[in-house]
């Protein structure tokens, strides 16, 4: 098993090998940002039964049709497996699998760790051929689907989602008044203790595959839940003890950077720019060009086509745009620590606390910024449970995510705030960002900025949207792929 080229994250994969091996498989797991080259080296060394591909960011994707079409070329005949949360049974049927599903040789979605010993059993087992035939025509009636799908599906033009723009009356419904300190700031004095009340349990308990039955579905109703409950409550008692050995070691510790700068919304509307200061503004200079990405997918109601830019006002008004960079530290030595113990119950925890503490922490350092550093919601009252059900003004779309799905965008976020040089957090070069344990957000102020999907997009918008990036055609299609409502070429 192995999480992709390019992508840092492991602890879905880490549960899968523990559940594997406690059903008697043995389970070479070569880590993760592994090259194809790698995987396919190591599945000859090791002679394995079954390869498993993981991968959490959207570039993964792309990455695990490379792996299953030099698979198809280098005659491998084991079945391919492939996981993790930006993975899905739609985009196995058709992008992975065309490239290499045979009936012995199939490739399979696996929806979670508790379907990884029947997949495997399946595929190991005497029934293997009607297994696998099953899958095969489930595949073939979704790529149909997809297909039929793509065609019944109507796309407006780009110019004519432009037209259909969300249009705020900035006269009306004013920017956000200027942010208390602008620039860049480090975030290194929030302690762990800091962040503990702004943590949302319920993601912890998916990621063990912890879930409760209506009504007692998520934190803390998935205590009373008759199947899982007594098991969740020991799991949270179990996570409760190590948080507060973690907090007593300092064994993690949180850093971040934040960047508030002038901002308005390019003359075709369609991008951000940013700028140092009132001065450069004033004189048309920016540092830099955030470039979004706009709704076309044809809509059944009189909505408007929304991207990002539509909530930043055009030049003229001195409006602004946030971002931040947070990560949790230590985890990864932690981590080596149990693995020298072998015992992988508290890796898996440590990595689940690592990514529920800086979850916390971006909540906690977006309040800060709402109500001191920019300063715009000062009056602001919300408990942490308002927090979590997001009522406060305002949103935090991250890069790659549903409003803007380009991960190149982080870039240009990493250059503007120095995310690297100043708080050690990289990216790796399918820009995941490193240590795994990581957030990073765009931050809008207005109050009729939401969140959104932007969903597919077609060809005359990516066109646009490469010429706008200085980026090749072919390139922008390869990061856009997941969204594009057509085949590349």
């Amino acid at each position: 098993m192995a999480t992709v080229k390019g992508d840092v994250h492991d602890i879905g994969k880490n549960i899968v090998a523990v559940v594997l091996g406690c059903n008697n498989y043995k389970v070479y797991d070569i880590g993760v940002m592994c090259s194809c080259e790698l995987i396919l080296e190591k599945a000859k060394e090791y002679n394995v039964d079954v390869i498993g591909l993981s991968g959490l960011i959207t570039p993964s994707l792309d990455e695990m049709v490379v792996v299953a079409k030099e698979m198809s070329k280098g005659g491998f005949k084991q079945p391919l497996l492939i996981g993790g949360a930006t993975t899905s049974k739609m985009h196995t049927a058709v992008k992975v699998s065309p490239n290499y599903f045979t009936l012995e040789h199939p490739v399979i979605h696996v929806l979670d760790a508790s379907r990884s010993v029947t997949v495997v059993s399946s595929l190991l087992g005497e029934n293997k051929e009607d297994y696998v035939t099953d899958i095969m025509e489930e595949y073939e009636e979704m790529r149909e689907d997809y297909y039929a799908g793509l065609e019944d599906r109507y796309f407006l033009t780009f110019d004519q989602a432009k037209e259909q723009k969300l249009v705020i009356d900035f006269d009306v419904v004013p920017p956000a008044p200027a942010p208390n300190k602008l620039g860049v700031t480090v975030i290194d004095n929030v302690s762990l203790e800091d962040v503990v009340p702004y943590i949302d349990w319920n993601p912890f308990f998916q990621t063990w595959e912890l879930r409760g039955r209506y009504p007692n579905r998520g934190y803390p109703k998935i205590f009373n839940d008759e199947a899982v409950g007594s098991e969740a409550k020991k799991l949270f008692d179990d996570a409760q003890k190590l948080m507060k050995e973690i907090i007593a070691n300092k064994s993690m510790y949180l850093k971040g950077v934040v960047g508030l700068f002038a901002a308005n919304s390019t003359e075709d509307g369609e991008d951000v720019n940013i700028y140092q200061s009132e001065d450069d503004r004033e004189n048309g200079e920016p540092c830099h060009k955030f470039c979004m990405l706009r709704q076309q997918s044809e809509k059944e109601s009189d909505d408007p086509y929304l991207s990002q830019a539509d909530f930043i006002a055009p030049a003229g008004y001195k409006d602004h745009l946030g971002m931040f960079a947070v990560s949790c530290f230590g985890c990864e030595e932690l981590v080596a620590k149990y693995e020298s113990e072998h015992d992988d119950y508290n890796k898996i925890m440590s990595q689940a606390l690592a990514d529920r503490f800086v979850e916390a922490f971006a909540e906690y350092l977006h309040r800060v910024i709402r109500t001191d550093m920019w300063g715009y919601a000062k009056d602001e009252s919300l408990n942490e449970e308002d927090l979590l059900k997001i009522k406060y003004v305002g949103v935090r779309p991250a890069p790659g995510y549903p409003s803007q799905p380009d991960h190149t965008e982080k870039t240009t976020m990493w250059n503007a705030i120095k995310a690297k040089e100043l708080a050690g957090i990289t990216l790796s070069e399918s820009l995941s960002m490193i240590p795994a344990a990581s957030v990073s957000a765009l931050v809008f102020a207005h109050p009729q900025s939401c969140y959104f999907a932007v969903g597919q997009v077609g060809k005359d918008q990516v066109q646009s949207y490469a010429e706008r990036k200085n980026m090749e055609l072919e390139l922008a299609e390869r990061w856009l792929s997941p969204i594009l409502n057509y085949e590349r070429d």
